[in-house]
């Protein structure tokens, strides 16, 4: 372009208009962006949450009110090497897939279970997780050496002090679930116990999933010398988690903000 202008002595307009070029194509001079708010956002959040993707960290900036391009974050995130490669396992699609029933409201269905691990010494020790399959909400992890059904128990009244009883709660068949006392408690309180089928974590998926991430950000994390710093650590992510982490199946809200939000929109229908 520039050599027709110069050589044939034409005006811009004529060369333009001979190679079919707009002449505010011609004028433009592409400006060099300043990417350096970009990339001190984004390894304040690497710093800040080490266990976050390329899209919790990005859902993250825009509720922190940053307007950056997708693409741009993304092409910086990159540059920076912050996006971790995760080897997945290749799964076997199941014969007879159950699908889970999508809940409604807010205490329709707790999900629990048992996780365990072990402190730097060696001494092991169990976690139980309770969700609120509807709001994704973490409910409890209680940690200690041994969770008996007993103990299970004054977990669950805990909860239901402030919160109220489910209408049901999914669970695998360990020992603690199939006690004695904890169908006398569910009898009584009102609660139906639904069992998965033996060896079908999947039917229990909503809590199995909120494990790998509570695998992933504190139990394989961190190194623990004692209990206390275990509980610690887990009430403060646990408050995160309800209240600061985004959800993509909540549509990028928090737990909390997600409850919430329906208990307006459920005020509103029946006014």
């Amino acid at each position: 372009m520039l050599f027709i202008h110069e050589e044939h002595g034409l005006s811009v307009s004529k060369a333009c208009k001979t190679v079919c070029m707009s002449r505010s194509v011609f004028a433009y001079r592409p400006t060099l962006r300043d990417d350096t708010p970009v990339m001190t956002a984004l390894l304040g959040l690497a710093k800040r949450y080490p266990r976050y993707g390329f899209a919790k960290c990005f859902a993250v900036l825009r509720r922190e009110g940053h307007v950056w391009n997708h693409k741009r974050v993304c092409r910086i995130y990159r540059q920076l090497w912050l996006h971790m490669r995760r080897k997945g396992r290749r799964r076997l699609p199941s014969r007879a897939p159950v699908h889970l029933e999508a809940q409604t409201a807010v205490n329709a269905c707790w999900s629990v279970d048992f996780m365990s691990d072990a402190l730097m010494h060696g001494q092991r020790f169990r976690t139980f997780n309770v969700l609120d399959d509807f709001s994704r909400e973490v409910l409890a992890v209680e940690v200690d050496t041994s969770l008996p059904a007993a103990r299970v128990i004054r977990v669950l009244d805990r909860i239901a002090a402030w919160r109220g009883y489910p209408a049901k709660m999914r669970m695998d068949n360990g020992p603690e679930f199939v006690s004695v006392q904890l169908a006398g408690w569910a009898e009584q309180h009102g609660v139906d116990l639904e069992f998965i089928q033996p060896g079908k974590p999947t039917q229990n998926s909503y809590v199995e999933r909120f494990n790998r991430t509570f695998r992933d950000e504190v139990l394989n994390f961190y190194f623990f010398s004692r209990l206390s710093e275990v509980r610690v650590i887990v009430d403060a992510w646990e408050q995160e988690y309800n209240e600061k982490r985004p959800h993509e199946s909540l549509g990028n809200l928090t737990p909390e903000e997600f409850a919430l939000k329906h208990a307006k929109d459920s005020s509103f229908e029946l006014h």
